[in-house]
């Protein structure tokens, strides 16, 4: 008998990022499980889906009626409510269910910036300079200029623009000022790495391994910030989307492969991912390599950067969510 899927992902609702025209980073969710299902029904699994609403009781109680082999999890947090990532996974672990993708602690962890690159750093793995900073501790500030400012706790380039690379005081404050008053807590405050930007997806679950590594190819106006904002992952019209395209695989020097794949499988461990995830990197003009995030369970639709690592990989898409239940299968969640 063909296993059994539980797809689970947020259902798109009213939220603050609907004022602050952010509103497509949530409804992608849906072209991503369109499209997990319909590679799941092509392998042969029996598939449901199971959309999660707020409030996070009523989530629980439809997580607690699951029955199906596997739960392949798509849920990215209820919007305005970040955290509630790790929550969801850490309820189907006190269910034992078995679930694609990274555990709650990694997930948990991943949210956290500043405590991810506090880690990296005790274990030494080069990851930008930073502060957590707010109005009242901006006296503080004792890093060096341009620095890129952005919340500490938000993933998919929520509120990162043209204006989140700064280069004095005056604009540090407005922004930190600004990020701070939005999210309700200090902003992340990094030294801005103007280098070649990469990313790989690494999937495993004890001995991972990567995909082919992508670069993103910088072509934008000369006085525009090299960074993926929001506009470069979302708004396909924009300048920021047109002039941040990604190549993969990359064309690189066997030293800077070397670089990105030993920096990826060791901060992969090290934050404790499992199944797949997607690690930023930057390299300065010295060619050190600098961490920027850790992506747990990063989007995995068709067009989405991991996908189109697979593809470079030499897998289909089918291939690449099959290799993804796999895993789930293969771990050894303790239960």
């Amino acid at each position: 008998m063909p296993a059994t899927i539980a797809v689970i992902y947020n259902q798109p609702a009213a939220s603050p990022y609907c004022d602050r025209n952010e509103q497509a980073a949530e409804d992608g969710v849906l072209i991503e499980t369109a499209a997990v299902e319909k590679a799941l029904n092509s392998l042969g699994y029996l598939t449901s889906k199971i959309p999660l609403t707020l409030p996070l009781e009523q989530a629980f109680s439809k997580l607690s009626r699951i029955t199906a082999d596997i739960v392949f999890n798509l849920f990215e947090g209820f919007s305005g409510f970040p955290e509630t990532e790790a929550l969801i996974v850490k309820q189907l672990e006190s269910l034992k269910l078995r679930y694609t993708g990274s555990p709650s602690t990694a997930l948990k962890l991943a949210l956290d910036k500043a405590a991810t690159k506090t880690l990296l750093q005790q274990e030494g793995i080069r990851t930008p300079a930073f502060q957590l900073l707010d109005e009242a501790t901006l006296c503080d500030f004792k890093l060096n200029f341009p620095c890129i400012v952005k919340p500490n706790a938000e993933d998919a380039s929520h509120s990162l623009n043209v204006k989140s690379v700064v280069y004095d005081y005056d604009s540090l404050k407005k922004m930190v000022s600004e990020i701070s008053e939005m999210y309700g807590e200090k902003a992340l405050v990094e030294e801005y790495i103007d280098g070649r930007e990469f990313n790989m997806t690494v999937m495993g679950n004890d001995i991972p391994t990567t995909l082919p590594i992508s670069e993103i190819c910088f072509s934008l106006p000369e006085d525009t910030p090299k960074i993926l904002s929001y506009e470069a992952k979302w708004e396909t019209e924009s300048i920021y989307y047109k002039g941040t395209l990604p190549h993969c695989p990359a064309d690189l020097e066997p030293d800077t492969d070397r670089k990105i794949i030993e920096a990826g499988l060791k901060t992969y461990t090290l934050t404790g991912c499992s199944g797949y995830a997607r690690i930023d990197m930057r390299m300065d003009e010295h060619g050190n390599m600098y961490v920027l995030e850790v992506n747990p369970n990063p989007d995995i639709s068709p067009d989405a950067g991991a996908a189109i690592q697979a593809a470079a990989s030499g897998m289909s898409y089918n291939d690449f969510i099959q290799n993804i239940m796999q895993l789930a299968m293969e771990r050894d969640f303790g239960y």
